[in-house]
């Protein structure tokens, strides 16, 4: 008698016929074929064979498929005993078969023919044989107890519809929408291929385990197969751990007709354990469709590798090139060089150009997080043959706010990932979120993965350009403060900008200040001192960022000069507050002369940097000689839409006012017939997009700061309010209603001449008598002069003509702000004129007389 089990990769092939196998030892051990004697079990059924026209499939008799799954289910996994009685000379073995450890278990034989699913070959039947006997009287008690094949009907409904194929694999994938299925593994081609029986509906497919191939049997021209180093091993894995088992399996994608899937047994994943084992190396092109955690599968090669286990006894692992302290670390960019490669300064103020590892070619800001993840070695032209040579890089991965810069490339379709040989390990800490990010964008058809025709970008450069520069000037003039990113820094106050609006790029040179000259403008290539730390403070401050410029000129070689300002900082006052620039006498007629006069004065006094060696000299009186104009008053009608506790007010030009209608009833049309999914929009400082304001509407509006998802504080660009938002009230401003299309149409003004109490009760009093009389009103405004932060102008009530300013100056709300210009004296002879009235009627402010003595800064006033 011998003693074996079906456990460790038998099967059952059909209701009287087994397959055991004993346990390895060494490798896997050889199978053995055990054919119940006596008895019958319907026929299975069986494919026509390839290629041959003339076979046609055969389907199941009557009972088969249940005789076998009562075997299976009873025998599979569970150690057997068994007798020989005849070996036939085809070398066919037929005898008797018991669980467990001996016959006196149960008799696999006389319990088919019990439960009606196998018949007594009675042809054979000697009446001495006991054994025979005993499975004569069972077939009887079971006909008259009419089981299984003795059943009324005939058993029709026993035949399973098996199909063999299916039509359009990809949707059948899809439309399970990876959820588990219940199946019977029927073969096992390798250690990660598999034939399974899917249920309830007996479909018959093949399914590749993902992320993972083990080592394969490669057919030879001959028919002959030649086991892969390991292959047998692998195979053999598989088989004693799933073959004919009851498992789940989640189907998962199907590229090129091959179905995509992982095996979940009560046991344990059989990817992730082949991978532990040795049994099988991960593979990049199908972990991206694995949806247990790819993490899982590269941390049990991991694992193989380390303990050098079958496939990987040779393997030799890289040599780290770099120390484990500069392997992580945070620096802020500097300078964006292209789509996969940034320039960042670290901590000591060391700079390091940084390539994002594992893509192949967004404009980011702040500081980011870097983990290096390889140093790619400098490579010669030699080596690379037609390739240019390339220096050392260093490749990494570059999170900012949590969110991996290459993935999120990846994801809009901006970038491919780099397939590598499967044995290089220098590869970015993240490959797999990268394939599984350009697996979505090639689904969704993002970005080089659509079929739609790619956009022209076209960009007019008038750099130098001087006849293209003075048909722009004028509009650039007109525009008032214009939107531009800053391309490149050529010195502390030359640079090249990017003019969205105008898809255009321009020279621009700040206004107002002379910065030290580098090499490239001085004769002889002698740069004056500070040249470079003043280049490297506007790098440092814009370079690549988005800014606002205000053109005021242009000079004979078609550069533009003027204003530029990043979050309300002036790039000309603040290259002089930080003592790299000196003001220049042009900036005499500007709105920030008295600012950049100021922060000069204070630079001066620290004597630093280009101050070092200052020393006063001796005044001297200078004769002044400066262009006086005349006041220009050129009234234009406006909508005041907001107006603000420090007495500033925002206000619409009626003449675009269509416009903007047109734009809001266009765009709350799209946005309903395609509402923003809530929560999808994660607000950043300074980002544009679409709030939804106390009405229930949407609004233009821009991100001003952001303390948590629930507290976002944003102004809404048109009508100039502010307001504190959850984010879920936000969503992306979508393309056609950008401000490229129609410029924010909320302009910040305050009232010229007017000087604003330092009281708090009277300065509401004020801000409360403005916001009675022309808040949501048309008005008349004309610009007087320029300020620091917005155009100082006066209001007329669009009826009346009266000066609302000076109307409250009248009422003792405000004092006068006295300009010195020549041409603005008549205008401020007028509000001094309305003042003394109002101190002369002791109005408001005035109504303890003139405060503005000794005593002024102690009531909170100032001259």
């Amino acid at each position: 008698m011998c003693r074996l089990s079906v456990q460790a990769g038998g099967s059952v092939l059909s209701g009287c016929a087994i397959i055991v196998r004993g346990q390895p030892r060494g490798g896997p051990p050889p199978e053995r074929q055990i054919n119940l004697s006596n008895v019958r079990a319907g026929a299975l059924a069986r494919r026509a064979t390839q290629n041959q026209p003339e076979t046609k499939d055969t389907p199941d008799e009557p009972w088969a498929f249940q005789a076998r799954e009562f075997l299976r289910k009873k025998m599979i996994g569970k150690e057997v005993c068994f007798t020989v009685e005849i070996k036939t000379q085809q070398g066919r073995e037929y005898g008797m078969v018991y669980l467990g450890k001996d016959s006196s278990g149960e008799n696999i034989a006389e319990s088919l023919v019990a439960e009606g699913l196998a018949t007594v070959r009675r042809e054979g039947i000697r009446g001495t044989n006991p054994e025979q006997a005993r499975l004569c009287d069972l077939e009887d008690q079971a006909k008259a107890a009419k089981k299984g094949i003795w059943s009324e009907g005939g058993g029709a409904h026993t035949i399973r519809d098996l199909k063999y194929s299916i039509e359009n694999p990809r949707n059948f994938v899809d439309s399970l929408h990876q959820k588990p299925v219940n199946a019977i593994i029927e073969h096992v081609r390798d250690g990660s291929v598999v034939r399974a029986l899917l249920l309830p509906d007996y479909y018959l497919v093949t399914v590749m385990l993902s992320g993972v191939k083990c080592p394969s049997f490669k057919r030879e021209s001959d028919g002959t197969e030649t086991p892969e180093p390991f292959a047998a091993e692998a195979k053999f894995f598989t088989e004693s751990r799933l073959l004919q088992r009851d498992v789940q399996i989640i189907l998962e994608s199907c590229p090129n007709q091959v179905i995509l899937g992982t095996i979940l047994h009560p046991n344990g994943n059989i990817t992730e354990l082949l991978l532990k084992e040795g049994f099988a190396r991960c593979v990049d092109w199908s972990m991206a469709v694995y949806t247990q955690g790819a993490e899982k599968l590269r941390a049990a090669e991991r694992s193989a590798k380390e303990r050098k286990v079958r496939i990987w006894k040779d393997y030799v692992a890289p040599t780290a090139n770099l120390d484990q302290k500069d392997r992580q670390f945070v620096a802020k960019v500097m300078q964006v060089v292209n789509a996969d490669a940034i320039v960042v300064k670290l901590n000591s103020g060391e700079y390091k150009t940084i390539h994002l590892s594992s893509i192949r070619p967004p404009r980011i800001e702040g500081e980011v997080n870097v983990t290096v993840d390889y140093i790619r070695a400098a490579t010669t032209a030699a080596e690379t043959g037609p390739v240019p040579a390339f220096p050392e890089r260093t490749c990494a991965t570059v999170t900012i706010g949590g969110i991996n810069i290459a993935e999120a490339l990846v994801s809009k379709g901006l970038a491919t990932v780099i397939r590598y040989r499967q044995d290089d390990d220098q590869r970015s800490s993240h490959y797999d979120e990268l394939l599984a990010a350009e697996a979505r964008a090639i689904k969704n058809g993002k970005g080089l993965h659509s079929k739609k025709e790619v956009p022209i970008h076209r960009v007019a450069d008038i750099s130098g350009e001087t006849q293209k520069a003075k048909q722009f000037l004028p509009f650039l003039q007109r525009a008032g403060r214009s939107e531009a990113v800053v391309e490149y820094v050529f010195s502390g106050s030359r640079l090249k900008l990017y003019m969205p609006k105008e898809t255009c790029l321009i020279t621009f040179l700040l206004a107002g200040i002379e910065c030290p000259r580098g090499s490239r403008n001085i004769p002889g290539g002698v740069p004056e001192p500070f040249s470079e730390e003043a280049t490297l403070f506007t790098k440092e401050l814009v370079l690549q960022r988005e800014v606002e410029v205000e053109v005021e000129s242009m000079d004979k070689a078609g550069n533009f000069i003027g204003w530029l300002h990043i979050e309300g900082v002036n790039l000309s006052v603040a290259l002089v507050e930080n003592s790299l620039s000196k003001v220049h006498f042009t900036a005499e007629r500007s709105a920030y002369y008295k600012t950049l006069q100021s922060a000069e004065e204070v630079a001066r006094q620290r004597k630093d940097k280009i101050w070092a060696n200052y020393e006063e000299k001796p005044t001297e009186e200078v004769a002044q000689v400066s262009e006086e104009k005349e006041r220009v008053a050129n009234y234009r009608p406006v909508y005041v839409t907001e107006i603000t506790d420090g007495l500033h007010f925002y206000t619409q030009d009626v003449e675009t006012g269509a416009q903007l209608e047109n734009l809001m009833e266009t765009m709350r049309a799209e946005i309903a017939a395609q509402p923003p999914v809530e929560g999808s929009f994660t607000p950043h400082r300074g980002d544009y997009c679409i709030a939804k304001f106390a009405d229930g509407e949407w609004y233009r509006a821009r991100v001003e700061k952001v303390e948590s998802p629930a507290k976002v504080h944003v102004f809404y660009i048109d009508y100039g309010n502010r307001e504190m938002v959850s984010s879920v009230r936000l969503a992306a401003l979508p393309p056609a209603f950008s401000t490229r299309n129609l410029p924010p149409q909320a302009i910040e003004y305050t009232f010229a001449f007017i000087q604003v109490p330092q009281d708090e009760d009277a300065r509401a009093d004020a801000v409360d008598c403005v916001v009675r009389d022309i808040q949501n009103t048309q008005c008349l405004l004309n610009v007087e002069y320029g300020g620091a932060t917005c155009p100082h102008v006066t209001l007329l009530f669009s009826d009346s003509k009266d000066d609302v300013g000076q109307g409250l100056v009248k009422e003792g709300l405000v004092m006068v702000d006295v300009r010195k210009e020549k041409h603005l004296q008549k205008m401020v002879t007028e509000y001094l004129n309305s003042q003394e009235s109002a101190k002369s009627a002791r109005l408001n402010i005035w109504r303890y007389g003139d405060f503005r003595a000794d005593d002024a800064d102690e009531f909170g006033y100032r001259r």
